[in-house]
């Protein structure tokens, strides 16, 4: 099978975030949780106080020689609105901030990399620059797993919100 990789996304409702992910061929296994934040195994509850300094993450385990770390990157760009800060639709708090957190050097390179050849095309899109924060891999944070019922909440609640979507970023090659 390969080499396993792991990426980590805050990209707003981390419900939708995993949903998108576990769908794309290469991923191997997503879960939800807390990063960035300054309170240890904080709750769900906790986390919504914005008091916690955490954002609501994504975790994406996955294979390389089948999905790159530039294609997930892409998607993550492309499916929620990075010039907004702590904010995404009818969610408002820090915990619904845009951020990445690379896992290594490498990761960190290529984030600020499809950062800058994305952003005028962001800018166009949203009429803003992207305020996506991208965290150093040598400070990666803890990823702190988000209680069981977050877990794939999507699948268990067909008809949960969620604000991620599909703006069209990819498709302004």
């Amino acid at each position: 099978m390969g080499n396993t990789e792991t990426a980590y996304f805050a990209m707003g409702c981390f419900w939708g975030a995993e949903r998108l992910f576990a769908g794309i061929p290469g991923v191997i296994q997503t879960a939800v949780g807390y990063m960035g934040g300054n309170t240890e195994n904080p709750s769900y509850q906790q986390v919504c106080t914005d008091a916690t300094g955490h954002a609501e993450t994504v975790r994406v385990d996955f294979n390389p020689e089948q999905v790159g770390y530039r294609q997930l990157l892409k998607i993550f760009f492309s499916h929620h609105n990075p010039t907004t800060r702590n904010r995404q639709g009818a969610d408002i708090g820090s915990q619904y901030r845009s951020q990445i957190f690379p896992t290594s050097l490498t990761q960190e390179n290529e984030a600020r990399a499809v950062l800058l050849e994305l952003s005028p095309k962001i800018q166009t899109l949203y009429g803003a620059e992207p305020v996506t924060e991208i965290s150093t891999a040598t400070q990666l944070p803890v990823f702190y797993p988000a209680e069981e019922y977050h877990q794939r909440y999507l699948e268990k609640n067909p008809f949960g919100y969620c604000s991620i979507k599909d703006n069209g970023l990819m498709k302004c090659n």
